[in-house]
């Protein structure tokens, strides 16, 4: 992406708006207020940044992909027995379940009580991390003394650090005949608190339907 040509349009725009405030002696207010609109635009380039959306990746046994394409009916395994409320709970179990048989259901496959083609687990983790942002104040670019003749100062870097939780969701489809793990789809997205039940539900779906897009995997040729 090149920015020359918008910044000399930006610059042409910018100096005849500088001009007329030489002319009725506003230059010192223009000029000033200059500078917390690249704060703002500084800010919201960060804002977007943390909007990241949900990371999908998927892997299956090359060597199962007939039975993948021929499975029809499936069951839930158990969910795993631990202390982690935060993650296993009837709630988010609810969630899960749902947005799994949605999609499922949606490409015609059938929940069973016996007999089922494939098993159903699922796993959950939540982590913290750390978002590092460096922007500098001037759209991240070094400032050219072309683009105004009333120079601001130098670009001073800002550094902001942000802390937020990261949920994976891991879905494992079985087997159910060898008992094999055949397929594994993973998710990974940015847990937001403030968000609603409607809303944590959405996301679930995105996370399950972007695993299982491309389900069942295609034949190499």
């Amino acid at each position: 992406m090149r920015a020359g040509p918008t910044r000399r349009l930006e610059s042409q725009a910018g100096n005849s708006h500088l001009h007329g405030a030489v002319c009725h002696g506003s230059l010192h207010r223009e000029v000033f207020m200059l500078r917390p609109r690249l704060v703002v635009v500084s800010l919201l380039v960060l804002a977007l940044a943390a909007c990241a959306g949900i990371e999908t990746r998927t892997d299956y046994d090359p060597g199962s992909v007939d039975k993948l394409t021929g499975y029809r009916t499936y069951a839930w395994l158990p969910s795993p027995h631990t202390q982690n409320s935060q993650v296993y709970n009837p709630i988010v179990e609810s969630r899960v379940r749902k947005a799994v048989e949605q999609e499922l259901q949606s490409r015609g496959y059938q929940e069973v009580s016996q007999n089922p083609d494939f098993k159903i687990g699922w796993h959950g983790a939540v982590d913290q991390k750390l978002d590092v942002q460096t922007v500098d104040q001037y759209y991240g670019y070094a400032w050219d003394p072309w683009y105004s003749p009333f120079y601001l100062g130098p670009s001073v870097p800002e550094t902001r650090v942000r802390e937020y939780q990261e949920g994976t969701l891991i879905l494992d489809f079985i087997d159910a005949a060898s008992n094999k793990l055949v397929w594994r789809g993973t998710a990974q997205a940015e847990l937001r608190e403030s968000a609603s039940a409607s809303k944590r539900q959405e996301r679930l779906n995105e996370a399950v339907h972007g695993m299982l897009k491309d389900f069942p995997p295609k034949p190499k040729k």
